[in-house]
């Protein structure tokens, strides 16, 4: 896969500037108290993402693969702090059992790089996205934490899409990878109208996809990624070009010490007229993570503003005046709502018959399996960087023999603690060696490393993630009978920090059957802190 081929390249070059990012960069995820904001922004896995503002309100919508529901929005008021607003595609409705995991799998399929816009002249948001590089899909809602509804497919694929709505109201995607491509969508946004190619990205510069699609003074642009680093951009008069290109960046040291070069996302105008670029960062094991930085223009074309030659790693909060504030993206979670929050994603589309919440979360098997990757409703949660912890409290008084729940660090190389019940007995097991292969088939389903008899029906399981971008990262696991006194059980896991997955590292909390259907848990509490 070109994409493929052309990250792997880029990366090599990414190499050479880490000594020099280490030396300028330092680690940090909350803004400052003295009127500064520190990069990146959001430090949990956001990637590919778009970015626009609707009246006093920033939406960012980001990539999630196989996860369902799939393209989560997030809500700002001022561009440095953010909480979970929403998801574009309530579940994964893309003609496949495969998203079901019955009789298949969509591991690294599904969602990626697609376009989230607002409509003034119908008050409506649109998400379109390309699955599996044949059809795109069109979903839309008149708010995006309200109800999302799938339109319509088209059946070819605007690949990597940036959605513009014209002045005159006119819709246009630029999608492609290299060969650049223009659509014009019907009145209502629906369907394709005409499509043209409209540049060639010279074979000095690569690989150029990661479209997103603007208009100012009078000129359009298409703002455009060489991954995995570099950003370019195309000015036109007319969405159908011709179009020039300019370099924005290429190899510019990133704001996170040991992580990659910022590029890709989009740009934005605040209510003021000042303009910002949040692109994202590779920063594995833990994933990719959206930075900001201001953007100036000189004679219509835009510049990144740096500090010391690099994308800072503290810039001035912009100067957005608010009163709004945003949820936290961390801490507890009940499960007292007749509805899971915002924050949470299944791998592969669950059955929904087969859990429910308002008092806890209860999870029924759902698969009879020996692999974890083929369990359904497995829970997600981002892990926040750079360095957290998730406890989560289980009643497990209802597990069947030959169940298996408990806490996951869930990605192609995984490793879980949580409980095993067996003839009766219930033992506490931390488990590794949970490995797939670069097709995404499971290689391993797991080896249990340490265990001990458990008894009461109620243990609180913990998993300590360093995801600090680089090699040789640990999770360390841990539980204990009454909440408050832990035991650490098993070796420390090592977390793969290759980006080939490209989701990072997440928090799962799963339960399935090994023999037979009809056993239950039910999570009283999660809780995701940081030092």
């Amino acid at each position: 896969m070109r994409r493929v081929l052309a990250m792997l390249s880029s990366l090599l070059l990414v190499g050479v500037f880490l000594t020099a990012q280490a030396s300028a960069a330092t680690v940090g995820a909350n803004p400052n108290l003295d009127g500064n904001y520190t990069n990146p922004v959001v430090w949990q896995d956001f990637a590919d993402g778009d970015i626009i503002r609707v009246g006093d309100a920033y939406y960012y919508s980001a990539s999630t693969m196989h996860y369902s529901p799939g393209a989560p929005i997030l809500r700002s008021y001022n561009l440095v702090d953010w909480e979970y607003a929403g998801h574009s595609v309530p579940r994964l409705d893309f003609n496949s059992a495969a998203y079901d995991l019955n009789g298949g799998r969509a591991y690294v399929k599904g969602i990626w790089a697609s376009a989230l816009n607002y409509r003034p002249s119908n008050s409506t948001y649109y998400w379109i996205g390309c699955v599996e590089f044949n059809r795109t899909y069109v979903y839309t809602a008149s708010a995006v934490d309200g109800t999302w509804a799938k339109r319509s497919q088209i059946n070819n694929c605007y690949y990597d899409a940036g959605l513009l709505i014209d002045t005159n109201d006119t819709m246009y995607v630029a999608y492609g990878n290299s060969t650049i491509s223009v659509a014009q969508l019907s009145a209502d946004g629906l369907s394709q109208v005409r499509a043209q190619r409209v540049f060639q990205t010279p074979s000095s510069v690569g690989t150029l996809e990661g479209s997103r699609f603007y208009k100012r003074n009078g000129y359009y642009y298409i703002w455009l990624t060489r991954p995995a680093n570099g950003q370019y951009v195309l000015r036109s008069t007319s969405p159908w070009g011709p179009y020039e290109m300019r370099q924005v960046l290429l190899n510019m040291p990133g704001p996170i010490s040991g992580g990659g070069v910022p590029h890709q996302g989009g740009l934005v105008q605040t209510q003021n007229g000042d303009w910002y670029y949040m692109s994202f960062v590779d920063a594995y094991p833990g994933g990719r993570v959206p930075a900001l930085a201001p953007i100036t223009w000189t004679n219509d074309w835009p510049t990144v503003q740096t500090v010391n030659g690099g994308w800072g790693v503290t810039y001035p909060r912009p100067n957005i005046q608010t009163s709004r504030t945003v949820a936290s993206m961390i801490g507890p979670d009940t499960f007292a709502s007749g509805a899971l929050g915002h924050r949470w994603e299944w791998n592969h589309n669950p059955d929904t018959s087969r859990f429910s919440t308002g008092n806890g979360l209860r999870l029924q098997t759902a698969t009879v399996t020996g692999d974890l990757y083929n369990a359904r409703n497995t829970l997600t949660h981002r892990i926040q960087g750079p360095s957290s912890t998730a406890t989560i409290e289980l009643d497990y008084s209802q597990m069947a023999n030959g169940d298996r729940s408990g806490l996951a660090m869930l990605r192609d190389q995984s490793a879980w603690i949580g409980v095993k019940r067996d003839n009766g007995v219930n033992r506490v097991v931390m488990t590794n060696g949970l490995t797939m292969n670069s097709s995404w088939q499971t290689t391993g389903t797991g080896t249990e490393a340490a265990g001990a008899n458990i008894s009461g029906g109620r243990v609180w399981l913990r998993v300590n993630a360093d995801i600090r971008p680089g090699s040789g990262r640990q999770a360390h696991f841990s539980y204990s009978t009454d909440g408050s006194n832990f035991v650490s059980l098993g070796p420390a896991f090592t977390l793969n920090n290759a980006w080939q997955f490209f989701m990072g590292y997440r928090f799962g909390i799963f339960n399935y059957a090994t023999q037979a259907l009809g056993g239950a848990v039910t999570v009283r509490r999660f809780d995701l802190t940081t030092p």
